[in-house]
């Protein structure tokens, strides 16, 4: 009967989307083979994130809040992860993998000395635990098993469906074994990327372009559409490189994997680089005027054409469907 404790990351007092996908997941594996779903939190207050925590699943809240957590320290906050599973002994932590989680669940796991799978997009259980992970820039997938008592797992953001379950969500205190423990670096400032837009990585649409867009004077087209269907914009390694767009929108092996409900690709001929990035996206669309283009091969509707009269005309569209 395994116990599941879901780490509940925040980012400058704003909950992330991938927790709540991970207690909806959690939740459905306790469901059916018994154990309980637990959300771990570290920050200054723990309500907002144990109300929410409650309505998708988790059974129990544990927190430890206090200034060390209001900023991320890895040795602060992976000492305090070591010491909830030390004390609570759960048999599975899922932590997202984000920025943050990536650096987060190995400093952990070393702490603990069990086993750290990355990047997972699936969870089985049958009398022991199976953590499915895509390899080869996503042309194929491990089922991963480990042998130690304990393991911690990255979980893509959008590989789960998020869901409401609710329960207690209860919140309880434990120690974070902070004691005598003194970060090497201090966080002077943080700054933060410009506010307003849907984050790459858990956006559950994205639109991204590539080098078919000719010049960063047509960025804009991406954008537009992006704006009006709710989405994130992306780029392809190869316009980030010539400079036509910021290294934080690029997509792919060398930039951000992201695995939304709908990916439209624009102008992209569909490089294997780019297609590590967001070959696990649940619909994939084509934009391009070549209708060879390696992009089709993995896209689950694709228009042959014009970009620059695509775009506009889909933007418009969309404008008038959603009012």
């Amino acid at each position: 009967m395994p116990n599941i404790a879901v780490f509940i990351e925040h980012r400058s007092g704003v909950l992330k989307k991938v927790a709540w996908q991970m207690l909806s997941e959690a939740r459905r594996l306790a469901d059916a083979h018994g154990g309980e779903v637990w959300g771990v939190f570290l920050g200054p207050d723990a309500a907002p994130a144990a109300a929410t925590a409650g309505k998708h699943g988790a059974d129990k809240v544990f927190a430890a809040t206090g200034d060390a957590f209001a900023v991320y320290d890895s040795e602060l906050w992976g000492t305090a992860l070591a010491a909830f599973c030390t004390a609570r002994k759960p048999d599975l932590v899922l932590v997202g993998s984000t920025a943050l989680g990536k650096d987060l669940a190995p400093k952990a796991a070393a702490k603990l000395g069990c086993a750290c799978i990355s990047d997972a997009v699936g969870l089985k259980f049958d009398g022991g635990w199976e953590i499915r992970r895509p390899i080869f820039a996503g042309k194929c997938f491990a089922d991963v098993t480990f042998s130690t008592p304990l393991a911690i797992v990255g979980i893509r953001p959008n590989a789960f469906v998020m869901a409401e379950s609710p329960k207690a969500g209860a919140v309880e205190s434990f120690d974070p074994g902070l004691d005598g423990v003194r970060s090497k670096a201090k966080v002077m400032s943080v700054e933060a990327a410009t506010s307003g837009k849907v984050t790459l990585t858990e956006a559950e649409i994205v639109v991204s372009g590539g080098r078919g867009i000719k010049g960063p004077e047509n960025y804009p087209l991406i954008e537009k559409l992006a704006e009006a269907l709710g989405a994130a914009a992306g780029a392809s390694r190869a316009i980030v490189d010539a400079g036509w767009v910021d290294y934080s929108h690029q997509v792919g092996q060398t930039g951000k994997t992201v695995a939304p409900n709908l990916y439209v690709a624009c102008g992209i001929s569909g490089a294997i680089q780019h297609l590590a990035g967001m070959s696990s996206s649940k619909c994939i669309v084509a934009i391009n005027k070549d209708a060879n283009a390696p992009i089709f091969k993995v896209a689950d509707y694709g228009i042959v054409g014009d970009l620059f009269a695509v775009l506009p005309a889909l933007t418009d569209e969309v404008g008038r469907i959603r009012g």
